[in-house]
């Protein structure tokens, strides 16, 4: 590896496998909830874990070889990383399978996974302490992604104790963190060494390019926009099966 941070190096690693790990035991947890037939099943989640694990491998190997470290065109390239998984995740949220895979999800599922970015800010504060990483990508200047991950504890806790999926609590805590998500993004992006840079000041943000930290664009920061997205998602739908079996009571 290029960076002289190997513990934080191995903090990613870590971070990112338990993160999938939770991934694939919850759909596999998901699925077995459904009562779908078993060989449905079973296709969803060989082809979901190959997708994540080629996916993790791709994005490691293109880091490895110096894929990402080529700043001199546009977009930069480990945007393209968080950008990619984008449109396949949406086509799932809104196709009919989707849908009703969303409705045997738990609820406080989605927002307690939230909890990660807590981790992932201390591990940018570290790599910031380390001299690889500029100042405003942290909470300690213009990152407050973190609040996100704090506000997830109570927010899941009011879900589980109330027994129902509480609308308001969970729209602020999926709008909030959609904000700060695209804010510390842009921030990202302007900090890179492009003709886009905004932020002079040293390092610039080159350190996502490498291994392992290439996991953050590519991995994390899709798995945190996914949540959101499977979180309202989840909601519309709810609300709406609701709405449709209150309209017969009413009339």
């Amino acid at each position: 590896m290029k960076n002289n941070l190997p513990l934080p190096a191995i903090a990613w690693l870590v971070l990112t496998a338990a993160c999938l790990v939770l991934l694939i035991v919850g759909l596999r947890t998901v699925l077995k909830r459904s009562g779908w037939e078993k060989k449905q099943q079973q296709k969803i989640f060989f082809i979901t874990t190959s997708v994540i694990i080629l996916w993790t491998a791709f994005l490691s190997l293109l880091s490895l070889k110096g894929f990402f470290a080529d700043f001199s065109q546009l977009p930069p390239r480990p945007a393209l990383a968080l950008l990619i998984p984008l449109p396949f995740v949406l086509i799932i949220t809104f196709s009919g399978k989707g849908t009703q895979l969303l409705q045997f999800i738990p609820a406080h599922w989605l927002v307690y996974m939230q909890s990660f970015r807590i981790i992932v800010e201390f591990l940018l504060f570290s790599a910031f302490l380390a001299g690889k990483l500029p100042v405003q990508m942290t909470f300690e200047e213009r990152n407050f992604d973190v609040v996100t991950g704090l506000l997830a504890l109570p927010v899941g806790y009011i879900i589980t104790k109330k027994k129902f999926y509480t609308s308001k609590p969970i729209v602020a805590l999926n709008v909030i963190g959609l904000i700060l998500l695209l804010n510390i993004l842009v921030i990202a992006v302007l900090s890179m060494p492009t003709s886009l840079r905004y932020f002079m000041n040293e390092p610039a943000n080159t350190l996502v390019a490498e291994f392992p930290f290439i996991l953050l664009p590519g991995i994390l920061v899709p798995l945190a926009y996914s949540l959101h997205i499977f979180s309202l998602r989840k909601l519309i739908t709810e609300k709406k099966a609701i709405q449709k079996t209150a309209m017969p009571a009413a009339a």
